[in-house]
C-alpha cells in the first residue's frame, strides 16, 4: 500500500461539516477510552444531586458503561435536547461560565458519546408516574419502569470508529482506568456512595460517610488505612484560598506519583503550579526521587480560576498562579514541619509491668571507667523549655569543628579544587580567597556557624560522666541518652521503649534550619559572585532573551549576570563563586529554563538552601566522634525543637522509634 498526499492542485470547496461527523470530531478530543466515558457520566450524575452512583461494566467498558444515579432525574421533553450538542442546563451566558461550580459545563460530553456509541437514556423525575427512555440512535422515546433518578447506557464504544477501538487495551486495563476514574470523584464527595460491577461481580464499594470526620474515613476507604496513619492534616488559609486535605509523611513516599490527588472546587486536576508546589515542599525531606503522597482539596473564588482550558477539564488556568503555587508550598510546609518526636508525648506509655521507667538509677561510673573525649561547642538560644535534672540540654545548639578540620571542609566546600597541572588556576584560587572575604553577610555568618562555633561557647566537659537521672514523665518524646553505637547512633530510653538516632543526619538538619532562619532575616541575601574575564556568549532563544531581561534581579541574588548582546545572544559576564569552574553557558541555560518555568523567588531560595545543606553537612557532628551524655541529651532536646528534624537535608530518617512491643517480638516473648 502507498500512500501518497493529495496534490495542491486538486483544491476541494470549503463546505460545512454534517453534525455526526463534527460530533465524531468532539469525541476525538472528549472520549479516549472507556474510563473518559465513565468520568463525564459520573460528573452529570454527581451535578443532578444524586446521594448514591452504580457503575456497571463489561469488557473493561468497551461493551457495556452503565451510570445509575438517584439524582433529580431529566424531563421527558428534554431527554432529546440533552443529546444535542452544546446543550445544557448548568450555563446560560458569560457570567454564568466565569463563575462556574459544577462538573461539567461545555454540553458535549453526551452528544460525543452517541455519535460512537449506543446509547440508551432513561430518566424519570420526582413526581412523574413512569420513566422514559430515548434510544440515541433513531430518537425514539418510549415509557420505562425506573424509581427517580438517570440511567445512561453506552454499548459497544466505538462501534462506528473501529481505528480507535484497535487503540485500547485489555480489558483489564480499561478495567483499571475506569476504577482509578471514579476514585478520584470519590476522593472528592464523602457525602456520596459508589459502587463499581464488572461482568455482574462487585468490585469496588465506597458507602457514604457525611459529617466533618467523613473526608477522613473516605481517604482510608479509598486510599487505605496506611495512608491516612502516615499522613498529616492540613487546613490552610491564604486570602481567597483555602487548602484542606492530608500531606504524606515523608517516610510513606512512594516509587510512583499514584498517590498524588490535588482538587480545586471539587474539580480532580493535573496543574503544574499545584504539583510544582507541593513538590516543592517536600524538596529537602525526601530522599532520591521518591514521591510525595498528598490528597489536597483547594477552595477558591470560582472567578479566580478558568476551568474552560482543555475539553476533558483535568486542567485549569488560575488568575494569580503565584499566590495558589505559594499556598500549596506553605500548607503542605507547616504541616511537615512539625517534628513527629512530639507525637510521642501524647502517646501512652506500655504498662509497668512490662518495664519501668522510674527504676533507681544506677551508680555513677568510676573514674577509671569514664571515657573523656573532646566536646561540642555551646550557646543558650534563649530560656529552656526542657526541665533537665542534672544537666542542660537547651544550651546545646551547634558544634564547634576543631581547627583543622573546619577549614579543610570550608576550603574543599568554598574553594574550587587545585589542579598543580595548571599553573593558572592556583591563581584563580587566589582570587577566590580575596572573594570570600568578601561575601556577603549572610554568607560570611554562615561560615562561621558551621566552623568557628558561636561566641560565648562553653567550656568543654572535663569531669567523668555521672548516670543520668530517671526520665521525668511527659518531658522529653525522644527520651535520655544512654549510650553512643559505634560513634554513630545514639541509643536513648523514653516511655514507648528505644529510640535510635542517626547522630549526624540530626544534627546536618538542625545546622541546616539555623542557616535557614539566619538567612531569612539577613538583609543582603545573595549568593556571592564572581565576574569572568572573558563573557561567556551562547545563541539563545527568544523565550530565553526574554526571561533573561524580565528575570535581572532574580539572576543577580543567584549570583549570575547575564545580559543580551543581540536579539539572539545572551553573554554571561559573573556566575556564583562556588561554581567558577563549571559550565557558564550551561549554568545559564539551565536556570533561564527554570526561571521561565517556575516563579523566580523559588528558584532563588532553592538554589540558596541547596548552598546552606552543603553547609550544614559539612559543619554536622561527625561520625566515629565520641559525644558525652550531656551532648547526646542536647542533641535530642534540639531535635524535639527543630523543625523538619525528622529527615536529613537529603531525606534519610534521623531517628527511629523501637517499642517494647517490637522488641519482645525480636525475642518471643510471651508466646
Amino acid at each position: 500500500m502507498t500512500f501518497e498526499q493529495t496534490p495542491a492542485s486538486a483544491r476541494r470547496p470549503i463546505r460545512e461539516l454534517p453534525d455526526e461527523l463534527i460530533s465524531q470530531i468532539a469525541a476525538g478530543e472528549v472520549v479516549e477510552r472507556p474510563a473518559s466515558v465513565v468520568r463525564e457520566l459520573v460528573d452529570n450524575a454527581m451535578d443532578a444531586g444524586a446521594q448514591s452512583i452504580t457503575l456497571r461494566l463489561m469488557g473493561g467498558g468497551t461493551r457495556l458503561i452503565s451510570v445509575e444515579d438517584d439524582g433529580g432525574g431529566i424531563a421527558p421533553d428534554e431527554l432529546a435536547t440533552a443529546l444535542k450538542r452544546h446543550a445544557t442546563s448548568k450555563i446560560g451566558n458569560l457570567d454564568d461560565l466565569e463563575s462556574v461550580m459544577t462538573m461539567g459545563f461545555r454540553g458535549e460530553a453526551l452528544a460525543a458519546i452517541n455519535s460512537v456509541s449506543e446509547l440508551t437514556l432513561l430518566s424519570r423525575m420526582d413526581g412523574q408516574p413512569t420513566a422514559f427512555a430515548l434510544d440515541g440512535q433513531t430518537g425514539e422515546i418510549r415509557p420505562a419502569a425506573r424509581a427517580v433518578g438517570t440511567t445512561v447506557e453506552v454499548k459497544e464504544l466505538f462501534f462506528s470508529t473501529p481505528a480507535r477501538r484497535k487503540f485500547l487495551k485489555s480489558d483489564s486495563t480499561e478495567l483499571a482506568h475506569c476504577i482509578e476514574a471514579v476514585r478520584r470523584h470519590a476522593l472528592a464527595r464523602p457525602d456520596v456512595g459508589f459502587a463499581i460491577w464488572h461482568e455482574g461481580k462487585l468490585v469496588e464499594q465506597w458507602r457514604v460517610h457525611p459529617g466533618s470526620a467523613g473526608r477522613a474515613q473516605r481517604l482510608a476507604d479509598v486510599l487505605g488505612e496506611e495512608f491516612v496513619a502516615q499522613s498529616i492534616a492540613i487546613d490552610y488559609h491564604a486570602g481567597p484560598l483555602r487548602v484542606m486535605g492530608r500531606a504524606g509523611l515523608p517516610d510513606a513516599a512512594r516509587s510512583r506519583p499514584d498517590h498524588q490527588f490535588a482538587y480545586v472546587n471539587g474539580r480532580f486536576v493535573r496543574d503544574k503550579v499545584v504539583m510544582h508546589g507541593a513538590r516543592s515542599a517536600y524538596e529537602d525531606v525526601l530522599h532520591g526521587h521518591k514521591q510525595p503522597a498528598y490528597a489536597l482539596f483547594m477552595l477558591i473564588d470560582p472567578t479566580l480560576v478558568d476551568v474552560n482550558v482543555h475539553p476533558t477539564k483535568i486542567e485549569v488556568r488560575f488568575r494569580d498562579s503565584r499566590a495558589v503555587h505559594q499556598a500549596v508550598r506553605h500548607a503542605l510546609e507547616n504541616a511537615l514541619a512539625a517534628p513527629r518526636s512530639q507525637n510521642l508525648s501524647d502517646a501512652p506509655a506500655l504498662p509497668a509491668s512490662d518495664f519501668d521507667l522510674k527504676a533507681p538509677a544506677p551508680k555513677a561510673l568510676p573514674e577509671s571507667a569514664a571515657w573523656q573525649q573532646g566536646g561540642m561547642a555551646f550557646e543558650r538560644p534563649g530560656p529552656s523549655t526542657f526541665s533537665a535534672p542534672s544537666y542542660k540540654p537547651a544550651d546545646f545548639v551547634r558544634p564547634r569543628v576543631d581547627g583543622e578540620q573546619a577549614m579543610a571542609d570550608l576550603k574543599a566546600l568554598w574553594n574550587p579544587p587545585e589542579r598543580r597541572e595548571d599553573p593558572s588556576v592556583q591563581e584563580r584560587n587566589e582570587d577566590l580567597s580575596a572573594q570570600e572575604r568578601a561575601a556577603p553577610d549572610w554568607l560570611q555568618a554562615a561560615r562561621a556557624e558551621t566552623a568557628l562555633g558561636p561566641a560565648g561557647a562553653m567550656p568543654r566537659p572535663t569531669s567523668p560522666l555521672a548516670a543520668p537521672a530517671p526520665l521525668p514523665d511527659g518531658d522529653w518524646p525522644l527520651g535520655r541518652a544512654v549510650a553512643q553505637l559505634h560513634g554513630v547512633y545514639i541509643l536513648a530510653e523514653n516511655k514507648q521503649g528505644l529510640v535510635v538516632v542517626d547522630m549526624h543526619a540530626a544534627h546536618e538538619r538542625i545546622v541546616y534550619e539555623r542557616l535557614k532562619n539566619q538567612l531569612n532575616t539577613t538583609e543582603a541575601s545573595r549568593i556571592a559572585s564572581q565576574p569572568l574575564l572573558i563573557p561567556a556568549t551562547f545563541a539563545a532563544t527568544p523565550n530565553e532573551v526574554a526571561t533573561a531581561e524580565a528575570c535581572a534581579e532574580a539572576l543577580e541574588q543567584l549570583g549570575l549576570e547575564i545580559s543580551p548582546l543581540s536579539a539572539k545572544t545572551l553573554a554571561v559576564r559573573a556566575v556564583p563563586t562556588s561554581l567558577a569552574q563549571g559550565d557558564a553557558v550551561e549554568l545559564a541555560r539551565s536556570v533561564l529554563a527554570e526561571l521561565a518555568q517556575h516563579d523566580a523567588s523559588t528558584v532563588v531560595q532553592r538554589a540558596q538552601n541547596e548552598i546552606l545543606a552543603t553547609m550544614a553537612c559539612h559543619g554536622a557532628v561527625r561520625a566515629n566522634r565520641r559525644l558525652t551524655l550531656d551532648e547526646m541529651n542536647g542533641l535530642l532536646r534540639q531535635m524535639e525543637d527543630t523543625e523538619r528534624s525528622d529527615q536529613c537535608n537529603h531525606g534519610r530518617p534521623t531517628w527511629r522509634q523501637m517499642t517494647m512491643r517490637d522488641l519482645d517480638a525480636l525475642f518471643l516473648r510471651g508466646r
